[in-house]
């Protein structure tokens, strides 16, 4: 069984439980996604299988690109990731992922690429408190000092400073599945994930150790 299918995120929504109870929802469409390689341990040193999810121009996807597409079928996607499997004999070239993979109730693991917040600082990016507004403090926003004395005389290594924010992909652990709506490809995972409106989500299955 494949462990996790490709997704885009639609936005977020609120619907009520059976016992009145309000719960705010993020709706992605998730698959069909359509199996265009199988890994093997044998020829790849591990099992996996790559998905291709959404359209492309074909005028956009370069040659090699196309090639191997076309061992799988006539499809054009615009996004290509791997998930490990257990038994890659179980699958072929062109078979198509969706959400029978995934139970009402099951807890999964969901990534995205955080917004972006381009150049943030430290307030932003750390939140820091900033300083005092009164007294004739000059310093509201500004991180303070960062270095050190005569030793080391450097600013060390990971320091929290103003920089770029955001845009890196995260991931929310042990999420629960409220409702699936297969004939529409939606699945409602409880709470927030990382990401933009139309954004690119991977799903995939509880982590067990």
């Amino acid at each position: 069984m494949s462990k996790g299918l490709l997704g885009k995120k639609l936005g977020m929504a609120g619907i009520f439980s059976p016992d009145g109870k309000y719960i705010p929802v993020t709706v992605i469409q998730a698959g069909p996604c359509v199996i265009t390689q199988i890994k093997t341990i044998v020829n790849d040193g591990y099992n996996a299988l790559q998905l291709g999810f959404g359209e492309k121009k074909k005028s956009r996807i370069s040659k090699p690109i196309q090639g191997h597409l076309k061992k799988s079928g006539e499809g054009r996607f615009e996004v290509l990731r791997e998930f490990s499997i257990d038994d890659p004999s179980k699958y072929a070239l062109g078979n198509t992922i969706s959400l029978e993979l995934f139970e009402v109730g099951e807890l999964v693991d969901v990534s995205g690429t955080s917004k972006g917040r381009g150049f943030s600082g430290v307030i932003k990016r750390h939140g820091f408190h900033g300083g005092a507004k009164t007294h004739g403090s000059h310093s509201h926003r500004i991180p303070g000092s960062i270095g050190c004395s005569a030793w080391p005389a450097k600013v060390v290594k990971g320091k929290k400073m103003p920089g770029h924010y955001g845009s890196e992909k995260n991931t929310v652990k042990n999420l629960e599945i409220i409702d699936i709506r297969a004939e529409e490809n939606l699945v409602l995972i409880k709470g927030a994930i990382p990401g933009f409106k139309s954004g690119l989500i991977e799903i995939r299955k509880k982590v067990t150790l």
